[in-house]
């Protein structure tokens, strides 16, 4: 499998492992050869149950039976995208209730910043210095990042950026702006938290300007950081919402979450201003309404909390200079980068699994499923510490 894999299957990098699944359940992935795998990344955080969890694929296989596909996105009434909906808007803030159901995280974007033209009429897009919030053509227009942007310009225009947490910057916001985007944690600058502070100020500015401000939970949503999305832990209210990754348990989904004002734009002037066949898909929705009602069943989201304090006083390494984020969304940050791929490889090899981050090289990603256990964390913890000592001693 593994010289098909490089023969036939389109490459990202030139340094994937190429493990070769043959099936994963809970928080462990199995290959070909019999090794289990503890898995420490959960697809970048993308199962908040883990593999397999039952009340998804049980959710999903009673879906199968009913219909999958049967018409393009918003035509058809649907039961498990109208659910998946108003689940959604119950952990919104008001007027945060309704929903525009896509494929990716970075299609939800592409939506967005749609949405915020429409809504604005005006073009400028500011948002922050080491952005992420995908590769297609107007999420990747967000990143600073020269080197990932220059092969693919033109690219959009009128995209300022400014550092994230940096008060005096925010003057570049203007009447001119038609919306603010930012991740509530910087995921791929190495887990950045946001203080409360500019994000109460973001918002004043947006709110004098007349911008929209838009936050992207793509990766810290779904109960990550201790509660179903971390905007809410700062008491502040976004225009609109960006979800993906682990809404679905396992499967793609993105989702724009914005005012019903504000969503009713897309059906008129023009009619269809946003369009997508399988955004809603009734099998992902399924998955996806599972998925929530799990997490709000609470154990596993009031447990966060207790886990990273678990990791934050197991991975105790003189070589460990921080370790950022919050819950389960961790980034372990070495003295140098020299070794950081070196050491994921070789926990690998030990039966754990981390990853990296985009920009922040000299950081271990730890963002493993919110059902792993206390002695799993121990583990991977022990593994990690093991390795590190060893690539730097």
């Amino acid at each position: 499998m593994k010289q098909d894999f490089f023969q036939y299957q389109a490459p990202t990098t030139p340094f994937a492992p190429a493990l070769e699944v043959s099936h994963a359940r809970g928080n462990y992935i199995f290959d070909v050869h019999g090794n289990e795998y503890l898995d420490c990344v959960a697809g970048v955080s993308a199962l908040p149950l883990g593999h397999c969890h039952p009340a998804v694929t049980t959710a999903i296989k009673k879906q199968v039976d009913l219909y999958m596909h049967v018409m393009v996105y918003g035509e058809y009434a649907q039961e498990p995208a109208v659910e998946l909906c108003k689940k959604i808007a119950q952990h919104m803030p008001a007027p945060l209730q309704m929903t525009y159901l896509v494929n990716s995280g970075t299609e939800a974007m592409e939506a967005a910043i749609k949405l915020a033209r429409r809504v604005t009429g005006r073009s400028e897009l500011v948002s922050m210095q080491k952005a992420y919030h995908g590769n297609t053509m107007g999420s990747l227009s967000l990143m600073d990042y020269e080197e990932r942007k220059a092969p693919f310009r033109p690219l959009l225009p009128q995209v300022k950026h400014i550092k994230f947490n940096c008060q005096s910057q925010l003057n570049i916001i203007t009447d001119k702006t038609a919306a603010v985007i930012i991740e509530s944690i910087q995921g791929g600058a190495g887990f950045i938290m946001p203080h409360t502070s500019w994000l109460k100020a973001l918002k004043e500015k947006c709110q004098q300007t007349g911008a929209l401000l838009i936050i992207d939970e793509i990766q810290p949503g779904m109960g990550r950081t201790g509660s179903m999305f971390y905007f809410t832990q700062h008491d502040i209210i976004p225009d609109m919402v960006i979800t993906g990754k682990g809404l679905a348990g396992g499967l793609p989904i993105g989702a724009l979450t914005a005012s019903s004002k504000h969503l009713n734009m897309f059906k008129e002037a023009p009619m269809l201003g946003h369009i997508t066949t399988f955004g809603g898909n009734p099998v992902i929705a399924t998955a996806a309404l599972a998925t929530m009602t799990e997490l709000e069943k609470g154990d596993l989201i009031n447990a966060v909390k207790v886990k990273e304090l678990r990791f934050r006083e197991s991975l105790i390494n003189k070589h460990i200079k921080e370790i950022r984020g919050v819950g389960l969304m961790l980034a372990v940050i070495l003295a140098d980068e020299q070794h950081t791929a070196a050491i994921v490889d070789e926990c690998r090899n030990r039966g754990v699994l981390f990853f990296l981050l985009l920009f922040e090289k000299k950081a271990i990603r730890i963002t493993p499923p919110l059902t792993i256990s206390q002695d799993e964390i121990d583990k991977a913890c022990h593994i990690l510490n093991e390795v590190i000592s060893k690539f730097y001693n």
